[in-house]
């Protein structure tokens, strides 16, 4: 489905600026021309056959989208429009047949299925969304939300307003006779795992074994980590570990309100 936001699409027409007469000889007009001629636009790639239509390149009003292959951690900004009885009961571009009363949405390049997260930037209200068409394609709006969507949103009345967007997990497309389904993954815990607190990196083991002692006497734990650059072996300090995210971000702030700037949180993969 090919839509231009709920108000339509608005065309501007600029009046052209007026013209000059210049007297040029023949070999001059060529070269100016020639300089003057762009280059045409580049040809989109072949499809890949093995890629989902809705996963494939396309073409709206004169410009090309590409779909991206993953929503993992994608955030946007910008705003917010919806739709509603006018396109009720037609096709959407997965091929389901769009209801406005369902909380779905529609987005440029995402890949269709993405639950989404959507929160308005002014209040604070936030939804969550099921992607199932392509759209908006007008200037400036990032998602277009279904009747029930805006509704939940406070935004029915106001027709535009400014949103954040947060991809929260994938849903894989089934077709069987003619019927979609989507089976959802998992939700990654990012929550859980297992984290430290580089405190700094320095130049020389002794440098780093001092901080590191420091932390100890102040009652934390700490290794030093020998890891090479295109400069050689520098040595990174490390401080405690923690099995959750928040706590660690919230020990990390208290590193660096104790002296320790470059305080960050790491996670340490297969421990």
């Amino acid at each position: 489905m090919v839509r231009c936001g709920s108000f339509g699409m608005t065309f501007v027409t600029r009046a052209a600026s007026a013209t000059r007469r210049w007297l040029l000889v023949p070999a001059a007009a060529a070269f100016l021309y020639a300089c003057a001629t762009a280059p045409p636009p580049p040809m989109p790639p072949v499809p890949d056959a093995a890629l989902p239509p809705t996963q494939r390149p396309y073409k709206v009003f004169g410009v090309w989208y590409y779909p991206i292959p993953s929503a993992h951690g994608f955030v946007e900004e910008g705003y917010a429009s919806w739709y509603g009885p006018g396109f009720h009961g037609k096709l959407t571009s997965s091929g389901e047949v769009y209801d406005m009363h369902s909380m779905t949405a529609a987005h440029k390049t995402l890949p269709l299925g993405t639950a989404v997260k959507v929160t308005r930037t002014d209040t604070g209200t936030s939804i969550v969304v099921r992607l199932n068409d392509r759209g908006p394609f007008v200037a400036g709006r990032i998602i277009d939300l279904s009747y029930s969507a805006a509704h939940g949103l406070g935004m029915v009345g106001p027709g535009t307003v400014p949103v954040r967007i947060e991809a929260l997990q994938r849903a894989t497309e089934h077709r069987q006779d003619g019927q979609i389904s989507l089976t959802p993954e998992p939700i990654p815990d990012f929550r859980s795992g297992t984290f430290t607190i580089p405190v700094g990196a320095y130049d020389t083991g002794s440098a780093a074994q001092a901080v590191r002692e420091r932390l100890i006497r102040q009652g934390y734990s700490a290794r030093v980590v020998r890891f090479e650059t295109f400069q050689g072996a520098r040595y990174r300090v490390c401080a405690e570990t923690y099995h959750d995210l928040i706590e660690a971000q919230i020990s990390a702030a208290h590193f660096r309100d104790i002296g320790y700037a470059d305080a960050c949180v790491v996670a340490l993969d297969g421990q």
